[in-house]
C-alpha cells in the first residue's frame, strides 16, 4: 500500500464516519442531502491526494449517478427509513439509525471505487 492508499483510507475512514454522523440528522431529506455533499468533499480530498484535476460539477454529475443508480434496488427502503423519522418518539430512533448506517456504507463504497479508479490512473474525465 503506497502512502497515497494509506492517506486515502484514512479520509475515506473519516468521511463515512461523518456520513454515518450526518444520517442521525433527524429531518427528512436533509441527512440525505448533507451525506451527497460530504461524499463531494471526500472525492475533491481523494483526487487531491492523488493529484487528479478537480471539477465540483462533474463530481457533482458522478456522485448523482451512483446514488442514482442505487434507486433501483435500494432507494426506496432509504426513503422509507426517511420518512420513518417522521414518525413521533420511536420513528427518528429506528430511522436515523438506518440512514446512518447506509450513510456510512455508501461513502464507503464511493470513496473505494475512486480511491481505486485514481490509483489505476484514472480520472474524474474517464471515470
Amino acid at each position: 500500500m503506497t502512502d497515497q492508499d494509506t492517506l486515502a483510507t484514512d479520509a475515506i475512514k473519516r468521511y463515512s464516519m461523518f456520513s454515518a454522523g450526518a444520517g442521525l440528522v433527524p429531518v427528512p431529506l436533509v441527512d440525505w442531502v448533507a451525506i451527497s455533499m460530504l461524499q463531494v468533499k471526500l472525492l475533491k480530498e481523494v483526487a487531491a491526494i492523488y493529484k487528479v484535476p478537480f471539477d465540483a460539477d462533474r463530481v457533482r454529475s458522478i456522485v448523482a449517478a451512483l446514488i442514482g443508480g442505487l434507486a433501483g434496488t435500494s432507494l426506496g427502503y432509504g426513503i422509507g427509513r426517511n420518512l420513518l423519522k417522521a414518525v413521533p418518539v420511536l420513528g427518528p430512533v429506528l430511522g436515523g439509525f438506518s440512514m446512518s448506517a447506509m450513510g456510512g456504507a455508501v461513502t464507503w463504497a464511493v470513496g473505494r471505487v475512486f480511491m481505486q479508479h485514481f490509483a489505476s490512473g484514472g480520472t474524474l474525465l474517464d471515470f
